[in-house]
């Protein structure tokens, strides 16, 4: 059986049953849907469907990975309250202590750790992340140290990862999700769910608008009735409908990080004046951190600061107060960052709240005095770069809270769905034949060297969309081959 023999009636040489949406798929109908010129989308609509036939096929099994793994890590934000839930809630008190207190006494707990960044509670009873650079902890992971903000007990020490504070649960899902725990190999099984993504939704919004219907509520709504193929394809097409918009943008968000396709992507943003910009923390070198001040034998006392070992300024104000500062200077959020003073830096307090409305805004303040150095609104960010970061909050599930995780979950679950309905479809009309080959010849030319151009472009950018382009021609190519050799060859033994 070759890869077109997977759609053609259930018993070979009887006529299908009474089925529009079956009797349009198998053949090339002259006429369109409504407001479609005949010659255009008729020369059209049989490539879309070989292409939307043969990516569902072969691009699906990645698909459902990514979409099981991907509702697994929506599902990582409240599971990661119950199961941390001693490290991340304690009872509320009367009084917190201070930033500075808790960060010394995380310091005590994990000595051989250097403080990189703190975040206090957004809210009464969340306890303090102290996160600190680790050796037993793997690269680019941090140790969060949790403080109990009213007593100064340490409640656990937890792996964290990411600006989001991912702790192990979320993690390894996360892990899984990206690259199957395999590492730059990994990755390409995302990059490749997410380049093809796109052009399967695209293609069967086309095929789903393209039919024609006696009742318009098909449209949106799945048809009723005995289980059959016909009804089968009504959820397909209208559940896809449903979640479109949805599934295109995480196609869109997941390439933006993506290995090949986001190295294109975030070039061309740059180039378009969509960088994002960064915060200018560095100090002068006389009032730097760790720089040269005349006064010696300062190395031993311990100040207020929270500046990695050996690298603290002479003068610090103490994060307390630094934090009062950034609240004079406009930090209002609930949910901040505050990194210490290090490398010739000045401490640097960031908002973290990524729900709407986003309140991101940062600042960069001296430690002698708490003056503002650099100040970086979110509102002064580049169209792009805000869209760039609300799309990236809104695929990991963190721009909306609860609501967007929820979103998250529907849409995995619709394309999980779509699959199965896709694949139960095939099985319902196999062995089959979809579009016979060389249906791109009856495209215009007018249209087809566009089409042709825009192909070329967009493999391009998505790297592996077109290197498994190429793949399924060559398939294609050499399975035609192959039944052009069998029926010469049978041709000759009749002869």
């Amino acid at each position: 059986m070759t890869l077109d023999d997977l759609a053609r009636p259930e018993t070979p040489g009887t006529p299908p049953p009474a089925d529009p949406h079956s009797a349009a798929e198998s053949a090339d109908p002259a006429a369109a849907g409504p407001g479609n010129r005949p010659g255009t989308w008729a020369a059209l609509r049989p490539l879309v469907l070989r292409v939307h036939f043969y990516a569902g096929v072969l691009i699906a099994p990645f698909l459902l990975v990514a979409a099981v793994s991907g509702l697994l890590y929506a599902l990582s934000f409240q599971a990661e309250k119950v199961v941390y839930a001693h490290e991340l809630e304690v009872p509320v008190g009367d009084t917190a202590l201070p930033l500075a207190r808790q960060v010394h006494l995380a310091r005590e707990a994990n000595p051989n750790g250097t403080v990189t960044a703190v975040r206090p509670g957004a809210e009464p009873g969340a306890t303090t992340r102290v996160l600190m650079a680790d050796p037993d902890v793997p690269e680019g992971t941090s140790l969060a140290v949790f403080v109990d903000p009213y007593t100064g007990d340490i409640r656990g020490q937890l792996p964290s990862y990411g600006s989001s504070g991912a702790l192990p649960l979320r993690t390894w899902i996360d892990g899984l999700h990206r690259d199957l725990h395999l590492g730059a190999l990994g990755r390409n099984y995302s990059e490749l769910a997410a380049s093809w993504l796109w052009v399967v939704v695209l293609g069967g919004l086309f095929l789903w608008f393209g039919r024609r219907r006696a009742k318009r509520r098909t449209l949106v709504l799945p048809e009723r009735g005995p289980k059959s193929r016909r009804r089968t394809l009504s959820w397909h097409g209208s559940v896809g409908l449903w979640a479109a918009l949805g599934l295109l943008l995480l196609s869109a968000t997941g390439l933006t990080w993506s290995r090949y396709a986001g190295e294109n992507i975030g070039t061309v943003q740059d180039r378009l004046g969509g960088a994002t910009p960064t915060l200018a923390a560095e100090l002068a070198p006389a009032r730097g951190a760790g720089a040269p001040t005349g006064h010696e034998g300062h190395e031993g006392h311990e100040g207020h600061g929270t500046g990695a070992e050996g690298q603290a300024p002479a003068t610090d104000i103490g994060i307390d107060r630094a934090v009062a500062a950034a609240r004079a200077a406009g930090i209002d959020s609930p949910s901040i960052s505050v990194a210490p003073p290090a490398d010739g830096k000045g401490y640097v307090v960031k908002e973290t709240d990524t729900q709407f409305p986003v309140e991101l805004d940062a600042v960069a303040l001296d430690p002698a005095d708490g003056t503002v150095v650099d100040r970086l609104r979110f509102a002064e960010y580049p169209v792009l770069a805000q869209l760039t970061r609300i799309g990236i909050d809104a695929h990991t599930g963190v721009f909306l809270g609860l609501f967007n995780q929820l979103a998250l979950v529907a849409l995995a679950l619709a394309l999980v769905l779509l699959i199965l309905w896709g694949y139960r479809m095939w099985w319902l009309r196999r062995p089959g034949r979809p579009v016979a080959r060389g249906t791109w010849r009856r495209i215009p030319v007018t249209l087809l060297l566009p089409c042709a151009a825009a192909t070329a472009l967009v493999a391009r950018f998505v790297p592996l969309l077109g290197v498994s382009l190429l793949l399924f021609l060559a398939v294609d190519l050499g399975l035609a081959l192959k039944a052009r050799l069998r029926s010469r060859y049978r041709a000759r033994r009749t002869a």
